[in-house]
């Protein structure tokens, strides 16, 4: 970290936004027990809308990993004329490693049927997250432990309805499954039984983080017992709030989550050097997360409180773990988010061995238009299954060029 020591430390920053709130907390409108509020997912992730200050909707992702709300656009509270406390740079996954942020105090924040009053918010100076351009529609920011703390939260990934219960109104219902959490530092962490496909066996402590689309996070430098298999493949894993993230995606043989078993289940081992991220680590130790990947695959409730959760299985449970068939990375740009740019190519994948690079710009997929399609439909297509068969016009620098790739699974 070569601006380590302008960083602050996760425990003061997050001491700081929690003395300079005033009357945090949310409730619910006209004294309800319980709310419903649509959602709609994108790439494992939950996306809800806010209006802040009462003026201004938006739309946010609901994260287990974070404490205190994010907003990644800063022409937004600059729109609102919000007043900032403090300033702060702050270390975050990803090659840029550090940003600058402000606190601004006092914001209220709504969801349908819930209001909340006196919370801090934290802007970043840059969207290094760039959320709209690689989920592919307009999300400007983070809302995270402060709605877990005062709600137990159900998330139905496949109705796409999120329910807010008040604590002692909550009945779980038939065929959930309760398990232990332990909440620390204001995030969930889960002890599960992981089997490496060499045979180790560990109980991992992971972070239960919904704010990821990953299946699961390893972290080798945890526990000399966790590794990345000899076959796995060296790539982007993911986009922290420094940049991108690299290390190595791989199987295991299993994980089991209470009394469910997922087989061969991918995880992301990420280099040591790349993910630094003070946002979510705080002062915990662990083993890693498990993400929306997994998390999708259920129903699931969070009982913060009661420091539990609650699974039940859903129709996507039995779904295989693919990995990016492609080998492409492609985020959405311009005003429609309709300029689907390839801004990563996996060495040997499929992308590589049709000769796609670093900047090409997808015009024509599978006879679609790019202004026919969204970004999580392009995803879709390439990740639809090993073997099918993909025909792409590319745009580079100006020159139109025809690739065709047959997806594959490296893993």
């Amino acid at each position: 970290m070569e601006k380590r020591k302008c960083c602050l430390t996760l425990s003061l920053l997050l001491f700081v936004l929690q003395t300079t709130a005033q009357t945090l907390g949310f409730s619910m409108d006209d004294n309800r027990k319980q709310v419903q509020i649509p959602i709609e997912v994108y790439n494992n992730l939950v996306v809800v809308p806010v209006v802040i200050n009462q003026a201004l909707p938006l739309k946010f992702i609901i994260d287990t990993g974070v404490r205190t709300t994010i907003l990644t656009q800063k022409t937004f509270a600059d729109i609102l004329n919000m007043t900032y406390s403090r300033k702060y740079v702050i270390t975050g996954p990803g090659e840029q490693k550090s940003i600058e942020a402000y606190v601004t105090n006092n914001v209220m924040i709504q969801l349908p049927g819930v209001t909340g009053r006196g919370h801090a918010m934290l802007v970043l100076e840059q969207d290094f997250l760039e959320l709209r351009n690689y989920l592919g529609v307009d999300v400007h920011g983070i809302l995270g432990y402060e709605l877990f703390s005062r709600f137990i939260v159900k998330i139905d990934y496949q109705k796409k309805l999120l329910t807010l219960t008040q604590s002692g109104k909550f009945r779980p219902g038939k065929h959930f499954e309760a398990l232990p959490i332990k909440i620390e530092d204001t995030k969930p962490y889960i002890h599960i039984p992981i089997v490496f496909q060499n045979g180790t066996q560990i109980t991992a402590k992971l972070m239960v983080d919904s704010g990821a689309s990953h299946g699961m996070l390893l972290e080798p430098e945890s526990d000399v017992r966790i590794r990345a298999p000899e076959n796995a493949v060296s790539s982007v894993i993911g986009i922290g709030i420094g940049g991108e993230i690299m290390g190595k995606v791989g199987r295991v043989s299993s994980v089991e989550i209470g009394k469910y078993k997922l087989m061969d289940v991918l995880s992301n081992f990420p280099d040591p050097n790349s993910y630094i991220d003070t946002l979510k680590l705080g002062t915990t130790l662990r083993n890693g997360a498990i993400g929306g990947e997994i998390l999708s695959r259920f129903t699931v409730v969070f009982d913060f409180p009661k420091e539990r959760i609650f699974l039940k299985k859903n129709g996507a449970y039995r779904k295989g773990f693919y990995y990016n068939l492609s080998g492409l990375t492609i985020k959405a740009k311009g005003s429609r988010l309709t300029v689907f740019e390839i801004t990563d190519v996996r060495k040997a994948s499929p992308g590589d061995t049709a000769g796609l690079q670093r900047g090409d710009v997808v015009s024509i997929l599978n006879g679609y238009h790019s202004a026919d399609l969204s970004l999580n439909i392009v995803n879709g297509i390439l990740n639809s299954r090993p073997g099918k068969k993909i025909r792409l016009v590319i745009d580079r620098k100006g020159q139109k060029l025809k690739k065709e790739l047959i997806l594959a699974n490296q893993l």
